[in-house]
């Protein structure tokens, strides 16, 4: 009898957990009905834009400190990490912005200083904020880094590490991403 104890302060914790994801049981099936999607999502994010959409098999940790504009869409794979700590760092993406599946972007890293010490105790340095300016698209299974700004309407390439900031209308891509060439404008 002892797991349907387990499984009653399971659910609970899912319901009170500042996180989405698949393994959050009382939650993530409301991701499925776009509803009960936008009324969860409204309650769990600093800021959820007008049509704005979290999909089933996207991870969100600390979502209070996740900001997401009008039309973006979180598209499954995705996993956010804000910084979960009081003086923490979040994220924030801008209106318009486009997101392929599986991006990750990080706001700490793990530190490693010590090497008497295995890095799963050494703790994590301090978290920086990243920002994803409007109207910019990233690419599928791209890698945001603590820190980064990505500029206006730039894009990142497919796969992509980004570990500097972006300038706006620009097209990066590798690992580490690097300037491809400048967007230009309409004449």
């Amino acid at each position: 009898m002892g797991w349907v104890l387990e499984i009653f302060n399971r659910w609970l914790f899912c319901g009170r957990a500042d996180r989405l994801g698949p393994d959050m049981l009382a939650t993530h099936w409301r991701l499925h009905f776009k509803t009960l999607m936008r009324d969860l999502c409204e309650k769990k994010f600093q800021h959820f834009g007008h049509d704005a959409e979290f999909r089933p098999g996207a991870y969100a940790v600390c979502c209070s400190k996740i900001s997401l504009g009008d039309r973006v869409i979180i598209r499954p794979g995705c996993m956010f990490f804000a910084d979960p700590r009081e003086d923490g760092a979040g994220i924030c993406i801008e209106n318009d912005v486009m997101l392929g599946s599986a991006v990750q972007i990080y706001v700490a890293n793990h530190s490693f200083e010590n090497p008497n010490l295995p890095i799963i105790d050494q703790g994590h340095d301090a978290s920086q904020p990243v920002l994803l300016k409007s109207g910019c698209w990233i690419g599928a299974g791209v890698i945001i880094l603590p820190g980064v700004t990505i500029g206006d309407n730039s894009v990142v390439g497919a796969g992509s590490v980004v570990t500097k900031d972006v300038p706006p209308a620009t097209v990066v891509a590798g690992n580490p991403a690097r300037i491809i060439r400048n967007i230009e404008s309409a004449k």
